[in-house]
């Protein structure tokens, strides 16, 4: 099965770390990084899409962090 996620944060090096953090444990980029302003909140936020491949079948249930 093929996993994906949306790595989602303000523009800082948080989110840099999360990114670095899911590639170091088998996660591998998924497209461009999205950059964005968020006017409610009044600054500019990331997404990156990762994907990995894992053993076993789908299920709403599974902790996609954990994988």
């Amino acid at each position: 099965m093929r996993a994906y996620r949306l790595l989602t944060a303000e523009d800082t090096a948080a989110f840099c770390h999360k990114v670095s953090a899911a590639l170091a444990n088998g996660w591998e980029l998924y497209g461009s990084p999205a950059y964005a302003h968020d006017p409610a909140g009044g600054v500019m936020r990331c997404a990156q899409a990762v994907t990995k491949d894992v053993v076993g079948d789908y299920s709403p249930d599974l902790k996609l962090g954990d994988l």
